[in-house]
């Protein structure tokens, strides 16, 4: 059994115990996938531990009887902004896969971003998201892949199946090195496809045989473009009407560029820590793209949160939602859309305590002043 201690209803308490569950039921190669991080994965363990190094600072006496967690994305009114990031072939944690992900995020009122390299395809996940909420808010994520028409297609398939937004990932030329999934001999399950491209046929269909084939290390390389650049991000807003999310951007002066260009959103992302080790952890270097931005696009986080108390942080230093990725992949795991849906319950009310607690009743009231860097004692006017 798992060692973890849960509620008197066997359901786990925090986020960290989904992992832990995780860890003990997936298949290795699975859970060691979705888990790992780049080398010696120093900045897995920095997206975590630099929440740790923010301290609250509370204000006391505020009128807090009317929360309200609700905000707008890209004009879009959602009822959270603990939202769920793009990541790949959920189908490796739970039958349901996307479809259940993409349901329990509907549900929660919140956006969810469908991973290209997903096993369920777009279509099939926008009918679930819209049966489970009509009003709910989905973006794809997108690789510009060597063989353009593939990228053409995919963003006119998301057009037409009601996505609002084409979330273009930066920082992938190739994978990164995982030694977990060297170890493993990674490869898709044999009963899973990369719906996306199966979809396609033909020669895209081959493809996906290769990633059971020769690993996915193979598959990418033989896929993406390592002469990718900005030249391609002006290309992909010449080609689709829908707002353009930048993710993987690290660096303000990187933001600059991506918001001069038109782009309406960044995501601050070190891919989860997948690609390259010894970058900055996302909610270290948010402060300064938030900075760069200026308010001419939205800024969003992903990267190591685990509490609502992140939720807050990030949000406090400019991040207008933060989007989850293994924390949704560990509640599939469990328990496929419901425990989606906890996850997802869990760090609204953790957000909502912090709200509480800090005098914000509302996420405009949340601002700098609310976090500090370090643990200094607090200073007294006494």
């Amino acid at each position: 059994m798992p060692k973890i201690v849960p509620g008197s209803d066997g359901t786990p308490l925090n986020v960290l115990e989904y992992e832990e569950y995780a860890k003990e039921y997936l298949p290795k190669n699975a859970f060691d996938y979705y888990a790992s991080g780049a080398d010696d994965m120093v900045t897995l363990q920095e997206n975590r531990e630099a929440f740790k190094r923010l301290v609250l600072h509370p204000r006391v006496l505020r009128d807090v009887s009317n929360m309200d967690t609700s905000t707008t994305l890209l004009g879009h009114r959602v009822s959270s902004p603990v939202c769920v990031a793009p990541s790949a072939m959920h189908r490796m944690a739970h039958p349901d896969g996307e479809i259940a992900s993409s349901s329990a995020t509907a549900k929660a009122d919140a956006c969810y971003i469908l991973s290209t390299i997903s096993t369920t395809s777009l279509e099939d996940v926008a009918v679930a998201n819209s049966q489970a909420n009509p009003n709910a808010l989905r973006w794809y994520q997108l690789y510009v892949f060597k063989d353009r028409e593939i990228t053409r297609g995919l963003v006119k398939r998301a057009e037409k199946a009601g996505y609002k937004a084409i979330v273009l990932t930066v920082d992938t030329p190739m994978l990164g090195h995982r030694e977990p999934d060297v170890r493993n001999r990674f490869s898709l399950p044999s009963h899973l496809t990369m719906a996306n491209f199966a979809a396609v046929g033909g020669e895209h269909e081959h493809g996906v045989n290769s990633l059971k084939d020769s690993g996915l290390a193979h598959y990418v390389s033989e896929l993406f473009d390592l002469t990718l650049n900005w030249n391609d991000v002006k290309w992909l807003k010449s080609i689709t009407k829908l707002p353009v999310v930048v993710k993987g951007v690290l660096s303000p002066e990187d933001a600059k560029i991506a918001v001069d260009m038109g782009c309406e959103g960044i995501l601050v992302s070190n891919h989860g820590a997948r690609q390259l080790d010894g970058v900055a952890a996302t909610i270290d270097a948010l402060p300064a793209i938030v900075q760069a931005v200026d308010g001419r696009a939205e800024v969003y986080l992903d990267g190591g949160v685990r509490r609502g108390t992140d939720v807050f942080k990030a949000l406090a230093l400019g991040a207008r939602a933060v989007f989850l990725g293994r924390p949704v992949l560990f509640g599939l795991a469990h328990s496929g859309e419901a425990g989606v849906s906890n996850v997802l319950r869990i760090l609204n009310d953790e957000l909502r305590h912090a709200m509480l607690f800090s005098g914000t009743a509302k996420l405009a009231d949340i601002g700098p002043a609310y976090v500090r860097r370090g643990v200094p004692p607090l200073p007294s006017s006494l």
